[in-house]
C-alpha cells in the first residue's frame, strides 16, 4: 500500500489526538463524536474514522472543521453527554480558542486537500492477466423457473434458470468492455467445474439459491455473513462482528406496514484473493433480495458513479488485496439506486475495520 501523503497523514493525525488526548478522561470515542456533530447534521462514526485514517485518510469538509474548532474549543463540550455548543455560547476565552483552532484545521485541511486532488485510483474491474473470469449465479428454485427453462422446451433458454439476471447481464458486458483479451463464462452452481473456481471467480446472489457463495466466503474468511431470520418474510440479513460479541444484523427497509414495498435494500461488495488460487481475485455481490445485489454490481459499473466510488475504495483500503463494502441500496419506483460510497449513510460497514481506524 502507499503511504499516506504527509500533509494528509498530519491532519488525521491531529484530529486523532484532539479526540482521544484534548479531555482524556472524557473517553471520546468516534461514535460518541459523530454523535454529537450528528445533532446540527447527520454523521456516520465510519466518517470520523475514515477523518482520523493513519493509512489512507480523508479530508473533512470545511464546515466539519469547523465543527471540530467549535467543539474542541471548550470543555464544556464533554461536561455531560458530548455535545457541539452554538459558536454565539462560547465565550471570549472559548471564541479565541476557537480562532486559533480554526486556523491551524483549515490551514492543514488545504494542504491535504491538494494533495488529495492527485490520489490515483484504478478500475475494480480491470484484471492485469489474461486468466479467465468465471460467474457464478444463484439458481431459480424449479417453482420458480419458467416453461422456458425446461431443456425439453423447444425454446428453451438456458438463461431462465439463473437468477439476478439485471446483475449478471449488466456486470458480464462491463467486464468484457474492460478486459477484451480475457475469456468470460457465467455458470449456476450445479454447472461448476473445478477449472470455475480457480480463476478469477465473481459470485453473484445471497447464500440460500448460491451454495457456493457461501461455502467460498467461508474459505476467504470474511467477517460477514448471511443468517436467516424469522423477522423476514424474504431473503436473509447480513450479521458481522459486533461489541462483545454479539452480532450486528442489517435489515431491508420496507415503504409499507406489511413489508410488501421494498424502499431500501442492503448489498455487499467484497474482493479478496481467490482462497482456491491466491493469484487471482474472489469479488462477491450480494444482497438481501434482488435490488441489493444489483445496487452492489451498478457501484462499480454506473458511467455516473464509478469513479467516485473507485477513489472512495482507494482511499479507504489503498492497494489492499482485501476489502467488504455492506451498504445502503435505495429503492425508488420499484428500481434499485446506485449507492454513492461517498454519502452519509450509504456505507452501513466496511472490513478490514483498521484502515480507516
Amino acid at each position: 500500500m502507499h503511504p499516506a501523503p504527509p500533509a494528509a497523514l498530519q491532519l488525521a493525525r491531529r484530529l486523532r489526538r484532539l479526540r482521544q488526548q484534548q479531555w482524556p478522561d472524557a473517553r471520546l470515542t468516534q461514535e460518541r463524536l459523530a454523535a454529537a456533530f450528528s445533532a446540527e447534521e447527520p454523521l456516520a462514526s465510519v466518517t470520523v474514522s475514515s477523518w482520523e485514517s493513519l493509512s489512507s485518510p480523508k479530508s473533512p469538509p470545511r464546515h466539519r472543521i469547523l465543527a471540530y474548532a467549535r467543539f474542541f474549543a471548550t470543555p464544556r463540550s464533554v461536561e455531560a453527554e458530548p455535545k457541539l455548543l452554538p459558536l454565539e455560547e462560547l465565550t471570549p476565552d472559548e471564541q479565541a480558542a476557537y480562532r486559533k483552532l480554526e486556523t491551524e484545521l483549515l490551514r492543514l485541511r488545504d494542504l491535504a486537500s491538494g494533495e488529495e486532488e492527485e490520489v490515483a485510483f484504478h478500475s475494480s474491474w480491470h484484471f492485469n492477466d489474461t486468466g479467465r473470469v468465471t460467474f457464478v449465479c444463484a439458481e431459480l428454485p424449479d417453482d420458480q423457473k419458467g416453461p422456458l427453462a425446461r431443456p425439453s422446451n423447444p425454446n428453451f433458454t438456458e438463461l431462465q434458470a439463473f437468477a439476478d439476471l439485471d446483475s449478471l447481464m449488466e456486470l458480464h458486458g462491463h467486464i468484457r468492455a474492460e478486459n477484451p483479451l480475457i475469456t468470460v463464462h457465467f455458470r449456476i452452481p450445479s454447472e461448476v467445474v473445478t477449472d470455475d473456481l480457480t480463476g478469477h471467480l465473481v459470485l453473484i446472489g445471497g447464500v440460500v439459491w448460491n451454495e457456493i457463495t457461501q461455502r467460498v466466503s467461508q474459505l476467504a474468511g470474511l467477517p460477514v455473513r448471511q443468517v436467516v431470520d424469522p423477522k423476514l418474510r424474504s431473503g436473509d440479513p447480513f450479521v458481522v462482528p459486533g461489541v462483545d460479541d454479539k452480532d450486528r444484523e442489517f435489515l431491508p427497509k420496507w415503504a409499507d406496514h406489511e413489508g410488501g414495498i421494498l424502499a431500501e435494500d442492503v448489498g455487499l461488495l467484497a474482493r479478496v484473493p481467490n482462497p482456491l488460487n491466491p493469484s487471482r481475485t474472489l469479488t462477491i455481490c450480494n444482497g438481501i433480495h434482488s435490488r441489493g445485489v444489483y445496487g452492489a454490481v451498478r457501484s462499480l459499473t454506473d458511467a455516473q458513479l464509478r469513479d467516485a466510488n473507485e477513489r472512495y475504495i482507494s482511499m479507504h483500503f489503498g492497494n489492499s488485496e482485501s476489502f467488504a463494502i455492506l451498504m445502503s441500496v435505495q429503492v425508488i419506483k420499484n428500481r434499485a439506486m446506485t449507492p454513492a460510497f461517498g454519502s452519509e449513510g450509504v456505507v452501513l460497514y466496511h472490513w478490514p475495520r483498521d484502515m480507516v481506524a
